[in-house]
């Protein structure tokens, strides 16, 4: 089975794998945290749109993504600190109309888009080197930022109002980590498409936080199983001859399946016999 690897689609494809899991761990402990969920979904459908105006415009429609989303998330973090009440709503309707929106250029565009399936469930096999590139250079911007300024977006991430009180500029921290998360969905999206970024962002974090104490702990753990859904997703779907994506969301879900079952055998175990 490892021959496979003699094959460059098939390194590049791992490459793009690891990449996208170190992000994914990193920004996903934010998103599982802060209970940003519904946020990260409405970016990552959102996000469409861009595809659809790179495909009109005739440019990378990655590129079109990586714009419009980062424009999303501006749009959210005003929402966000204006009218935080209709939040939920707001998103709702922010990722119906990146949806519409991508759809109708799509349709305005002459000829058929050839990469439309990959950019919805993701198409990690058939990654160009260039887009393992700007993939790398995202993951080098978000690495830097996250870096430079951990430990303020901590205190945002676990209490807002003890950030205020202690003088942080809590609405640019904000803005930053609505950003980060932004162009998380970004370099996901190559990886496992727009419909199931959410997954892969969200589970290996939710499974982490059970075993860790920490937000440094949760962000390496997350790592750490993210880098193991996709490469093992990688490989099974190689011998299964199945679809890529969809093979690395079922195995995280499977793992977030066993943490659930773990975690009930362990409290069963801890309550008294009667």
């Amino acid at each position: 089975m490892l021959g496979i690897l003699g094959f460059e689609f098939f390194r590049n494809a791992v490459i793009a794998g690891l990449i996208a899991s170190i992000v994914c761990g990193i920004i996903g402990s934010y998103v599982v945290v802060k209970r940003l969920v519904s946020m990260s979904g409405g970016l990552a459908h959102a996000s469409f749109g861009g595809v659809g105006i790179g495909y009109f415009l005739g440019i990378d429609p990655f590129l079109g993504a990586a714009g419009f989303t980062l424009g999303i998330a501006f749009l959210i973090a005003a929402i966000r600190e204006k009218f935080g009440q209709y939040m939920e709503t707001l998103i709702g309707a922010v990722w119906a109309a990146g949806m519409a929106v991508g759809i109708l250029f799509i349709a305005m565009t002459p000829g058929y888009a050839p990469e439309l399936f990959g950019f919805l469930f993701g198409n990690i096999l058939l990654i160009p080197v260039r887009d393992l590139w700007l993939m790398g250079l995202l993951a080098l911007v978000i690495l830097v930022i996250v870096l430079a300024g951990f430990s303020q977006l901590m205190a945002v991430t676990f209490d807002e109002e003890y950030a205020r009180v202690m003088n942080l500029p809590v609405t640019a921290l904000l803005l930053i980590l609505i950003l980060l998360i932004a162009l998380t969905v970004v370099v996901l999206i190559r990886v496992v498409g727009i419909i199931l970024v959410i997954a892969l962002l969200t589970i290996p974090p939710a499974i982490a936080r059970e075993y860790s104490g920490s937000l440094k702990s949760i962000m390496v753990l997350s790592v750490i199983l993210a880098s193991l859904f996709t490469i093992g997703g990688l490989f099974f779907s190689y011998v299964l001859n199945v679809p890529s994506g969809a093979t690395i969301i079922l195995l995280a879900t499977g793992g977030f399946g066993l943490m659930f079952f773990e975690r009930w055998i362990t409290r069963r175990r801890g309550q008294p016999s009667r």
